[in-house]
């Protein structure tokens, strides 16, 4: 058991908060025991993952997306009143971190998910510098059908493929989640190919006349190897014991 204190410390030691400009609160929201124990993993504060913690007996919740967001009305009803309702019941900690862990150089959703898909990286773009650059396998790169199949297979999922320019690829880019804003930044970055979680109406089209493919793999499927890889790493550090749970989510 360590203190509750002990344990924000180590992941903001770790994830180093402070350095971004952020979409909701990083670190502690929700504060529960002072004693954690056994901390779970997730990629979003869901109601399902609240209650898969409270059957698991956590202490504390690590997760990617959190309960508050800028533009938030601050009202405490519906689907907020009945996670944070739980969350108080069963005296749980949620700690939530955003940018700070698709960031992160090795524990986060970029590096993690470049990880499991056979990726190297050799250098960021974009804003704060959270997209990643770099390339595949040899054998991935002769086209991006070939590509796609394989992030297909390593995520389980079908992906949305807009091949840009067909045939042999050099350089690839990739930011996990919602990072389809980034595909501009990836072209000017001189990439082939950029994959990301979501694909809005304009990406087909900068995709073809750019020359650029892209590849859509699923808001969630690419954020589910930051939490568990950061909290594995923490809950060892601490002497604690860690569980992750993948709410299923198919967008």
């Amino acid at each position: 058991m360590i203190e509750r204190q002990q344990l924000l410390n180590a992941l903001d030691t770790l994830l180093q908060p402070e350095r971004f400009k952020d979409y909701g609160p990083n670190g502690l929201q929700v504060e529960g025991r002072a004693q954690i124990g056994k901390i779970v993993s997730g990629v979003t504060a869901s109601l399902a993952l609240i209650e898969a913690a409270v059957a698991a007996q956590a202490d504390a919740i690590f997760v990617h997306h959190g309960l508050f967001w800028r533009g938030h009305d601050g009202c405490v009803t519906g689907w907020l009143r009945q996670r944070l309702g739980l969350l108080m019941q069963h005296n749980i900690n949620l700690f939530a971190y955003h940018l700070p862990l698709d960031a992160h150089p090795e524990l986060g959703n970029n590096a993690q998910l470049g990880l499991h898909l056979g990726f190297t990286a050799d250098g960021r773009f974009g804003d704060q510098q959270l997209g990643w650059l770099g390339q595949a396998p040899e054998a991935l790169m002769r086209s991006p059908q070939v590509l796609a199949q394989h992030v297909e297979t390593r995520l389980g999922r079908p992906v949305t493929l807009v091949v840009g320019k067909p045939g042999a690829m050099r350089r690839i880019a990739w930011c996990s989640g919602g990072a389809q804003g980034y595909f501009e930044a990836a072209i000017a970055a001189g990439v082939d190919l950029f994959l990301t979680g979501e694909i809005s109406e304009p990406q087909a089209h900068y995709a073809r006349e750019c020359g650029v493919s892209f590849i859509a793999c699923g808001h969630h499927a690419s954020e589910r190897y930051g939490a568990p890889a950061l909290a594995a790493q923490v809950a060892a550090q601490c002497g604690l014991a860690h569980h992750f749970i993948d709410i299923d989510n198919p967008a």
